[in-house]
């Protein structure tokens, strides 16, 4: 029976391969499609499911994989593998150098393991249940500022904001008036990484599905940093809030949405 070790092997080595599949083509004539009005998907992003998904059923044939282009409802099983063979189609579509390979294994319904390549700079983050979290072999940990104020934050937009009510520019106006600055890049797993690793001191956004976040939420708690919904609950891959950040300005990122429900309600 395979352990972590291998099943981390195997994974790394997938996503490492499929970010040189995706860079092979980047800024060529691949055919672009629409899912909706502003969400996109790529012949490279199946391109790169299919590697992906293909190496881990070889070497783990009973695994299951949930994907976000071929196996979008899948249902879990003891092992199943959560993949985004591109998050930041739009960016990739564009040939803006934002953009990442993102796989998480869940075993027995726990995130055990993740990874993400960003092959644009060659950056390699990887977590491992109570063991860290590491960039290029290195330890990295979420940084320290403890003020919202002095906080860079990152954010993101649903598919849906032309048509939803809940489209996350109210909350982008708050915190772009409380925070230093918000930056919106385009991928949400790098994001959450980036947040791992103290370039962000925190992140939210809703609406995110289970391939965007599901190696970055173990990444940022590996790093120490904390994931809850916007009511203060532990945040799980399948809700649709994410609150992440490096645990010294969460109660006041709470506090704003605290304080936006009650306008509402």
């Amino acid at each position: 029976m395979s352990g972590i070790g291998e099943f981390a092997r195997v994974g790394t080595k997938a996503a490492l391969e499929a970010g040189r599949l995706l860079m092979k083509h980047v800024r060529t004539d691949f055919a672009v499609a629409h899912k909706g009005d502003v969400n996109l998907v790529t012949e490279i992003d199946i391109a790169a499911e299919e590697l992906i998904v293909g190496r881990i059923l070889e070497a783990f044939p009973s695994h299951t994989i949930l994907a976000e282009e071929s196996s979008p409802e899948a249902r879990r099983g003891s092992h199943t593998w959560i993949i985004d063979p591109l998050d930041g189609t739009t960016n990739y579509a564009h040939g803006f150098p934002f953009f990442c390979v993102s796989i998480g294994l869940e075993i027995e319904g726990e995130l055990e393991w993740g990874v993400v390549y960003n092959p644009n700079l060659d950056e390699l983050f990887a977590a491992h249940r109570g063991h860290g979290a590491l960039l290029n072999d290195e330890p990295i940990r979420v940084s320290k500022v403890s003020s919202l104020n002095s906080s860079l934050l990152a954010t993101g937009f649903p598919y849906d904001i032309r048509t939803s009510e809940q489209n996350n520019l109210d909350y982008f106006r708050e915190f772009a008036l409380r925070a230093q600055a918000v930056r919106r890049a385009g991928s949400a797993a790098l994001d959450l990484c980036y947040v791992s690793s103290g370039r962000f001191d925190g992140f939210w956004e809703l609406k995110l599905s289970p391939w965007d976040c599901a190696a970055g939420y173990l990444m940022v708690r590996e790093a120490a940093g904390r994931v809850t919904d916007f009511k203060g609950e532990p945040g799980t891959i399948y809700g649709k809030e994410c609150i992440a950040s490096n645990g010294l300005i969460h109660h006041e990122m709470l506090d704003v949405f605290r304080e936006m429900a009650s306008v509402t309600t």
